[in-house]
């Protein structure tokens, strides 16, 4: 039963992967105008090879066909935003929220969160998103890892309000409509050690591990709580796990940032040689 469950959690995470894969192609389609209709093929063709200068030449040739054409501009923008280019990114990105706020505020705000780390900008967005479709929605980090509740709540966390982010995240995996994803109840028992609650934090790094044990993090920080109530031979049996799980490579990772509340081996390895002494 146990590991049907986690087949169906698979399964859940790929199409939301696959779901946010396919909103990336525009349906040309639903363009009247002929020349916002090819600056929309453009677009779908170029997209696959952002970076690239003939990808680049290809938006700026959407957009001289269909000014107005929002999608052409978030395209653009990802190049520089990967490449730390943030000012040509803001104007690029600032542009298509202003054309179509309702599809590009909660990227932005994402965005802001992920690379820029400005957590109030990132709030702004996601709070005037909340005005246009409401805040029941449902929506995720464009790589898939996130439900946007959750990086709100942790942008709350980040400018010092952390009661407001444990009970944002509480209220979100407690939907009936929602999958928790795959560092919900991490992020969670992070925040309830920082407050030094050890029984709920506790209780989330073990969901965490009973969701998606894949990661090296919730061990470290169950090494820490168990040193802190004094069972310092559980705690190193954990923190020995953690660090065979990171040599596996089994930690947060991301190709373009580091992930809030990763910890490294090297940390581990001092809070191992800690427990030795």
């Amino acid at each position: 039963m146990e590991l049907l469950k986690k087949y169906y959690r698979k399964l859940f995470l790929f199409l939301i992967i696959v779901n946010i894969t396919l909103k990336a192609q525009v349906n040309c389609n639903t363009f009247d105008n002929e020349n916002c209709k090819k600056a929309c093929e453009l677009v779908n063709l170029a997209e696959p090879y952002q970076g690239y200068k003939q990808s680049q030449i290809a938006f700026d040739k959407a957009i001289k066909l269909c000014p107005n054409f929002d999608y052409a501009y978030r395209e653009k923008s990802v190049p520089y935003l990967k490449r730390g280019d943030f000012i040509t990114w803001k104007e690029l990105i600032d542009k298509a929220v202003e054309l179509n706020p309702k599809n590009n505020l909660a990227y932005r705000g994402w965005c802001k969160y992920q690379f820029l780390r400005d957590y109030r900008a990132a709030l702004d967005d996601f709070e005037a998103f909340e005005k246009l479709v409401g805040e029941d929605y449902i929506e995720y980090s464009q790589n898939g890892n996130y439900s946007l509740k959750i990086v709100k709540a942790l942008c709350y966390k980040m400018i010092g309000d952390t009661n407001r982010a444990i009970n944002l995240i509480e209220k979100q995996i407690s939907r009936k409509d929602y999958t928790p994803l795959l560092f919900d109840f991490y992020h969670l028992g992070v925040l309830y050690y920082e407050i030094g609650n050890y029984d709920k934090a506790k209780e989330y790094f073990d969901k965490q591990i009973r969701n998606n044990d894949y990661y090296a993090e919730p061990y470290y920080f169950l090494a820490l709580i168990y040193n802190r109530l004094d069972d310092k031979k559980q705690a190193k049996l954990l923190i020995s796990k953690a660090l065979s799980y990171y040599s596996d490579g089994k930690f947060m990772q991301d190709p373009y940032t580091s992930i809030m509340d990763k910890v490294y081996k090297k940390e581990m390895k001092i809070f191992q040689n800690y427990l030795a002494n």
